[in-house]
């Protein structure tokens, strides 16, 4: 199939799963329930559990095991991963955050349920990921256990701290107390580099790899992924700066220009759009060389990297 038809057919199976694994009343109140499929059920690229789903059929595909079999045993991973990213994005639209009004195509989750409302939601999607990756998939064979495990704590450390939690923390000193600039902590180019590894670099890493691992990756294969992973995270970060700066909202699905319009950090502003473009370049070729190594260039991971370079929105 083309890499077209190939997003369709994942993101038709990760939209059911979704529905699957997502609690609805009365296990949960109504009013929770609804705020937290609102946001989880509103579409978007599903970057993040396609690439757990291509990290576990490109490990599939090296070993000479089943992909679809790998794929079933990486949708609950894939899923809980949504579920953490969805949940960042409503926290992070919040006015104690970025403070914006539109994400995904459609009013935030605080301009419809309520601040509070929203921050339970937003909390509800995270400690419903971790519920999902504990239960699912189901069994009690040590080596299922131990991929389950390794995989909880891959995705706790990438959403949590060290992850995408201390890239917002940096996020938020950088821009300052309430957007106050004379608080603001300046980010030099490293800095800005090491807040995206964190804010939105780690959970895309987490993701690929937490695909490789429950296909079995051995630890070559998994250092190879790792690789491509912090590449193409760095990448869809600079390409996410380069958008802000020249996208539409109609098309972004959120609003266009906020980072520029707030003085944030970001690679257009430190470098310039050509050479924020140049530096993305060399995140994909560092990307298809990791995957070559590893004997995965001819995975849907190569056409992943060329799609994030390549996006429009």
């Amino acid at each position: 199939m083309t890499f077209a038809q190939y997003l369709d057919a994942r993101r038709a199976e990760i939209e059911a799963a979704l529905t699957r694994h997502l609690p609805a009343a009365p296990a949960v109140p109504a009013v929770v329930a609804e705020a937290m499929r609102y946001s989880l059920m509103a579409g978007g690229k599903r970057l993040r559990p396609v690439l757990v789903l291509a990290g576990a059929e490109g490990v599939a595909q090296a070993v000479g095991s089943s992909e679809a079999a790998a794929r079933d045993a990486a949708m609950p991973a894939a899923c809980a991963l949504e579920m953490i990213h969805t949940y960042s994005l409503i926290h992070d639209d919040l006015p104690a955050m970025d403070d914006d009004e539109l994400r995904r195509g459609r009013p935030t989750s605080h301009m419809v349920y309520g601040e509070g409302q929203a921050i339970l939601a937003g909390d509800g999607l995270q400690a419903e990921a971790f519920g999902l990756l504990a239960r699912e998939p189901q069994g009690y064979h040590p080596t299922l256990m131990t991929r389950k495990l390794r995989v909880i704590a891959l995705i706790a450390n990438a959403a949590g701290p060290a992850g995408m939690v201390g890239g917002q923390a940096i996020d938020l000193a950088a821009a300052g107390s309430q957007g106050k600039a004379s608080s603001a902590t300046p980010l030099d180019p490293a800095g800005l580099q090491a807040m995206h590894m964190r804010k939105t670099g780690a959970l895309i890493r987490a993701s690929v790899v937490a695909g490789a691992l429950m296909a079995g990756g051995d630890e070559h294969l998994i250092a190879a992924v790792d690789q491509y992973g912090q590449e193409i995270g760095l990448a869809f970060q600079i390409v996410d700066d380069i958008l802000d700066v020249e996208g539409a909202a109609g098309t972004l699905g959120k609003t266009a220009g906020k980072d520029e319009a707030a003085g944030k950090p970001t690679y257009p502003a430190f470098f310039g759009l050509e050479q924020a473009r140049t530096l993305a370049a060399g995140c994909h070729t560092r990307a298809r060389e990791a995957l070559d190594r590893a004997g995965l260039l001819d995975s849907r991971l190569d056409d992943i990297a060329t799609w994030i370079i390549q996006r429009r929105s």
